[in-house]
């Protein structure tokens, strides 16, 4: 056996996926065997939810069962809804969306049932349910009265009216889309990592997601695209780019947005994210971020040869469609759901408990001195 230390796991292979790879040859994402590029250009965030889950592309019918089972589960319990109402003003969304799912797995008859049919039972009602209860925080913290959510609006059409009580045009809507296609799956990342890890023990879906969402927060996974818009903000007009984040990389400050553990060309997500963030940008009326953005990559490119990754054009796109900056993540938990719980399932189906070694680099063997001759 080597002693050599793979810190973070560093091209460690643990396992093998049918739910998505990042394809070298053509440098890009695919899920179940499409690019999501083209996912994107071609299918509803309800189709590829549907094909990350169930393996293949719905047909017509099977999407409207589909659709029709997310709209039947999208109510909360008036308990759910009044814990998130007396949750303090002050807490970080990715704290409500993680305590939201655990009080999910309190209320669900079949939390401790891990059989296929009640994982997948269970993964739609977390998925059509999480994204009520964190539209109903985005109210309530406000102080504006709970929008319910409403049958016959798609699942990016629904959220917008929780939050803000109308449903805006359609390329608002088909970039918000976009962007949730984009979050939906990455492999074994940190936090589906986590939720296979804690499936292995043999716990629980909605213990899973928990995990999950805990370690999506940090600012080197989903956080990043909130501290992109800190950053812009903080960049505050174009004419400040240039400067400032040649100062900031002088400093050798740590710019986030940027880089990717998998992709070194690229991530494969950013022209479709950053085309829509353009679409959105025109269509807000924006002169300030997609300048903003167009500085500071080119000059990560120009003086680091480091490309941006999905939260950079994400971050400013939410920003413009009217999201409080710190439910960027949340949303980014909306879409994961769904590669999450088709990860949790297929760790299930083949299990096996996740539990690496250590090499131990502390004290060597010691003799404990009683007290009083210390």
């Amino acid at each position: 056996m080597s002693d050599e230390i793979k810190k973070g796991l560093l091209g460690i292979i643990v396992d093998e996926t049918t739910v998505s790879q990042v394809m070298p040859d053509i440098n890009s994402l695919t899920y179940r065997g499409y690019a999501v590029q083209d996912l994107c250009e071609k299918c509803s965030f309800e189709e590829v939810a549907y094909l990350v889950l169930n393996k293949e592309l719905p047909n017509k019918k099977k999407l409207n069962n589909f659709k029709k089972q997310l709209e039947e589960n999208r109510n909360i319990t008036k308990n759910l809804r009044e814990i998130v109402r007396h949750m303090p003003k002050k807490s970080h969304p990715m704290d409500v969306a993680r305590t939201v799912v655990s009080v999910l797995g309190l209320e669900d008859k079949k939390t401790n049932d891990n059989s296929p049919k009640a994982n997948m039972e269970k993964s739609i009602r977390i998925f059509a349910k999480t994204p009520t209860a964190i539209a109903a925080f985005f109210r309530a913290r406000k102080g504006q009265k709970i929008i319910p959510p409403k049958k016959k609006l798609s699942f990016s059409e629904n959220f917008f009216h929780m939050c803000f009580g109308k449903v805006p045009n359609k390329e608002i809507i088909k970039a918000f889309d976009v962007s949730l296609i984009l979050y939906a799956e990455h492999s074994f990342n940190v936090s589906t990592f986590t939720a296979r890890t804690i499936t292995s023990s043999l716990s629980d879906i909605h213990g899973a997601i928990t995990g999950a969402i805990a370690s999506l927060k940090g600012p080197l996974h989903g956080g990043a695209n909130e501290e992109v818009m800190n950053m812009m903000n903080k960049i505050k007009k174009p004419d400040n780019a240039l400067n400032w984040i040649n100062n900031a990389l002088d400093k050798k400050e740590v710019i986030m947005g940027f880089g990717h553990r998998v992709y070194k060309k690229g991530d494969s997500r950013v022209p479709t994210m950053k085309k829509y963030f353009k679409k959105v940008a025109k269509v807000k009326g924006d002169k300030k971020f997609h300048k903003i953005y167009d500085v500071v990559e080119s000059v990560m490119i120009k003086r680091k040869n480091i490309h941006p990754n999905v939260d950079y054009p994400t971050g400013p796109t939410y920003h413009l469609m009217g999201f409080d900056t710190d439910f960027f993540t949340p949303i980014f938990v909306m879409a994961r759901i769904t590669g999450w719980s088709a990860h949790i399932m297929e760790q299930h189906s083949s299990n096996k408990l996740i539990r690496p070694l250590s090499k131990y680099s502390g004290e060597e063997y010691r003799q404990v001195v009683p007290l009083n001759q210390r």
